[in-house]
């Protein structure tokens, strides 16, 4: 049975805005949803809070708060919120929908990766956890099913469910929260957490993408946990004989039992794996793993919240790929040539042909003398140097330094170069020059005054004051207009980095108190809605109800919670009651004709006079059994 249909929030209006088409996903916390923004006309996902966990104020409150602090993480691989409300019991979060697949899926498909397409896919997913690691959060969850590859081959970083700000207690009670495969020694021992133990998870799901496999394996996830706690992570190379040294060196760098050795946070991480990738040669880029292609794949461990499409959609990703199959390239090196056919003596050559073939061969060896000679050299790895470390490096290679250009860089750190012109391990004539190009360290902006404006005029303030529009959260006022802006997080004239995402406090106006219609009919329910400031949307479903076939059997939002004016409110109609057949319970025992009536679906009342006080046998009742009564409804039983 396909349990969508029986889900009540699809084909819901949610908030009188989010038109819910399919569930997708369902979490511990949340279940997530395939939605239409109906005013922006979008498609996006909600994250709707169990029922469960939303009568719990306390939950709610830092569900909300979280929210909020990952909404400002305006980073393009990150999957943003864009805005978060409560309809009823449901408290929900309108997030970017990304259709696409999951790295875990890709690593089914195609095994072990080449390093180029490991670090293609690694180091978006530092940027974004960078962002999050200066920001004050550390995500917790890091494993492949939650990196998300899109369509059009953007990566992003997915549930930050587990987010928690980095100066508050982290420590869990009883559970360690995160795959075992991806946890930090610490994150078991202890049940804390920094952003280490997400250093710690980039650098086993690197090792995954060399090898096609995991580190540590075992029976149970407890062997997993101790394996963890007493065993380093081997070296790549272990798996994958010929991989690059300092690829092996970046696993043990971030993979370190102790917290202290690994890099401090995913930014400095970035880092190492950009001077990394400077080291390596094209060659060992492009090497292809044995592992590649592997269909087997343990993941008995592994759980995700993210439903992913099908691999038919993945996108051609660079990984295992040359530019035409290796195979057909080595056949028509191999194949040998054909016989020439035999010729008699060569004719006589002339001086002139003879001198020229002389000169032609003279000419190709100079050539190939000079190209070998030392005129030429590769541009040496500078990435992550100070400008200092740069210039002596090309000096000692023997080239010059060219024009030096700065820009600002959230990822790299100030003073050191976040790029080169011609670019590292490229072939460049002795004495040439190359230009760097230095980090100055993130930009910093201040937050404009937006109290006031309409939001789209307060989004475009933000974005010529190089911030970017977070979270929209919309609040009752009196004293705001509706659309209008009452407050912004961070406040006005915060100094922060450009690009942050700041979010926005937005009216919904005055409130309305939405009025009880349930049991009235249509036509008197929508009038006195509309009376109220508030739109009518009928839902397409019918359902049973105790109310009679076209009366209102239930609304959303529910009587006597509070709307803005111009909100929609979903009117379920009433099929009638359900019809149920009355069991014959004349002849027996009061107990027993109670029983059988309730387990039917009847409120029982007795009706035992004045010679029924003393009675235990049922002479009569309301309706004869084998006909039918409306579900719910009281049957009468008499006694004597």
């Amino acid at each position: 049975m396909d349990t969508t249909l029986q889900d009540p929030l699809v084909g819901q209006l949610l908030d009188g805005r989010y038109r819910v088409d399919a569930r997708i996903a369902v979490g511990g916390m949340a279940t997530v949803y395939r939605a239409v923004d109906t005013r922006l006309d979008r498609v996006l996902a909600l994250k709707v809070m169990h029922p469960a966990l939303a009568t719990d104020g306390t939950f709610v409150e830092r569900f909300i708060r979280e929210a909020k602090s990952v909404a400002r993480l305006a980073h393009p691989n990150v999957v943003q919120v864009f805005d978060q409300g409560a309809d009823g019991s449901y408290v929900y979060l309108a997030m970017e929908y990304v259709s696409g697949c999951t790295l875990r899926d890709v690593l089914r498909e195609r095994g072990a990766l080449q390093p180029r397409a490991a670090l293609d896919i690694l180091e978006p997913v530092l940027a974004a956890l960078g962002a999050a690691h200066r920001a004050g959060f550390v995500h917790r969850d890091m494993k492949p099913e939650n990196v998300l590859i899109g369509d059009d081959g953007r990566v992003k970083v997915a549930d930050f469910g587990l987010v928690r700000a980095v100066d508050t207690v982290t420590s869990t009670t009883g559970s360690v929260l995160g795959t075992v495969s991806y946890l930090a020694p610490e994150q078991i021992e202890q049940g804390s957490a920094d952003p280490r133990v997400d250093v710690y998870a980039c650098g086993v799901v690197l090792y995954e993408m060399l090898t096609g496999a995991k580190p540590h394996s075992g029976d149970s996830p407890a062997q997993v946990l101790y394996k963890h706690i007493h065993d380093d992570v081997p070296p790549p190379s272990a798996a994958v004989p010929g991989l690059a040294y300092e690829l092996d060196e970046l696993v043990a760098s971030a993979t370190s039992r102790t917290p202290d050795v690994r890099p401090h946070d995913a930014v400095a991480l970035l880092a190492q794996v950009r001077e990394a990738r400077g080291a390596l040669g094209a060659d060992q880029l492009d090497a292809i793993p044995p592992q590649a292609l592997t269909a087997e794949h343990d993941n008995a461990d592994d759980r995700t919240s993210v439903i992913p499409r099908a691999l038919t959609a993945l996108r051609q990703l660079p990984v295992n790929e040359d530019d035409e199959p290796r195979l057909n390239r080595t056949s028509r090196l191999q194949a040998p040539p054909a016989p020439a056919p035999r010729r008699s003596a060569p004719p006589r050559r002339t001086m002139f042909t003879i001198i020229a073939a002389v000169l032609l061969v003279l000419g190709v060896g100079t050539g190939v003398w000079y190209i070998n000679s030392g005129q030429f050299t590769k541009v040496p790895p500078l990435l992550a140097k100070t400008e200092a470390e740069a210039k002596d490096r090309l000096a000692d290679a023997g080239l010059e330094v060219g024009q030096i250009e700065h820009a600002y860089s959230d990822t790299v750190k100030r003073g050191t170069v976040i790029s080169t012109d011609p670019a590292p391990g490229a072939r460049i004539r002795q004495n040439d020059s190359v230009a760097l190009t230095i980090s100055d360290g993130p930009e910093i902006v201040k937050v404009p005054d937006l109290a006031g404006y309409r939001l789209d005029k307060a989004r475009d303030l933000l974005k010529d004051s190089g911030l970017e529009p977070g979270m929209v959260t919309r609040e009752f006022s009196d004293d705001v207009t509706k659309g209008f802006v009452i407050s912004s997080d961070p406040q006005t004239g915060t100094k922060t980095r450009a690009g942050t995402a700041i979010a926005l406090t937005v009216s919904k106006g005055s409130p309305v108190d939405v009025p009880d219609v349930t049991g009235r009919d249509l036509d008197d329910a929508r009038d006195e809605l509309q009376e109220a400031g508030l739109k009518v949307r009928i839902a397409s479903q019918r359902v049973n109800s105790e109310y009679d076939a076209g009366q209102v059997a239930r609304q959303s939002p529910q009587a006597d919670s509070r709307a803005a004016e111009g909100d929609t409110v979903t009117l379920t109609l009433s099929k009638g009651p359900e019809m149920v057949e009355v069991p014959d319970v004349v002849g027996d025992s009061v107990d027993e004709a109670r029983q059988q009536l309730e387990d039917a679906g009847f409120q029982v009342d007795e009706d035992r006079g004045l010679l029924g006080l003393f009675g235990d046998e049922v002479q009569g009742q309301s309706v004869e059994g084998g006909e039918t009564a409306p579900k719910g409804s009281t049957i009468t039983i008499e006694i004597g």
